[in-house]
């Protein structure tokens, strides 16, 4: 049995330098790399050693993977499973985790920055303005999945939050169509697509055209909206923290 979890480790957006420390680490220690090809920047598993065992995962089963998984950390080895962004986002880590668990391996799970926030920085945005919008949220379309009726998108609108929508390019026009229901036509709406790759493509449009320049570039994946007010804040918003009026525990106020 191993004397070492089973890492499973945030690869971030694409762009091999937003790894965080913890994950190159573990990437440069790994003796089986397990990684997500059709997802992750190949910069990225390149950084682990050249004796490395590395297992490409789009074209097998979750079940194919937790089985090389499994048994080769039970022979002792240093496995790291690499996902895209966070794994705690999207990324099939319950069902992972309770495998791992069954088998009797400790688990460790490293963060990964996550595609919203690469967007909002590449568009040095701030997505909570004081007084405009102070909640982001992060949801996705219904599709073949599906959600909990709770989590519907019409909900999640009705929020007029900041909201980021993952795994959504591939119903665009039913989404902009619901989303025109609770947000004014002429909210920004940022479009990335791999977002801190060498192709990164990024623009904001308004709510309106979403799904037609979606559509102009053939955006079926990899891609992430950002509906947002916030990426039309009024150039005089500003943080009550920083303003001198503003007395808090390590500043006195006037």
């Amino acid at each position: 049995m191993s004397d070492h979890p089973v890492w499973i480790v945030g690869a971030g957006p694409g762009a091999p330098d937003l790894l965080t420390l913890r994950a190159l680490r573990l990437l440069e220690q790994a003796d089986v790399l397990v990684w997500t090809d059709s997802l992750i920047n190949p910069q990225i598993p390149a950084l682990a050693p050249s004796g490395c065992e590395q297992l490409r995962t789009s074209t097998l089963t979750l079940e194919e993977v937790m089985a090389v998984m499994i048994d080769r950390a039970r022979q002792g080895l240093r496995v790291v499973r690499l996902h895209d962004g966070d794994p705690c986002l999207y990324g099939a880590l319950a069902e992972q985790i309770c495998r791992l668990s069954d088998a009797g391996l400790d688990v460790d799970v490293v963060p990964g920055l996550s595609a919203y926030q690469a967007v909002a920085s590449a568009l040095q945005s701030e997505l909570t303005i004081p007084g405009l919008v102070q909640t982001i949220v992060l949801g996705r379309a219904g599709g073949r999945t599906g959600v909990p009726e709770r989590e519907s998108l019409e909900r999640l609108a009705a929020l007029n939050a900041s909201l980021c929508l993952y795994l959504s390019a591939r119903h665009v026009e039913e989404v902009q169509a619901e989303l025109l229901k609770h947000y004014p036509a002429e909210t920004p709406v940022a479009i990335g697509y791999r977002v801190s790759w060498p192709d990164q493509w990024l623009t904001v449009v308004p709510l309106a055209e979403m799904a037609a320049v979606s559509q102009e570039r053939q955006l079926i994946r990899t891609t992430l909206y950002v509906v947002s007010p916030a990426l039309a804040a009024p150039e005089g918003a500003r943080s009550k923290l920083y303003s001198a009026s503003h007395h808090h525990l390590f500043r006195g106020g006037a």
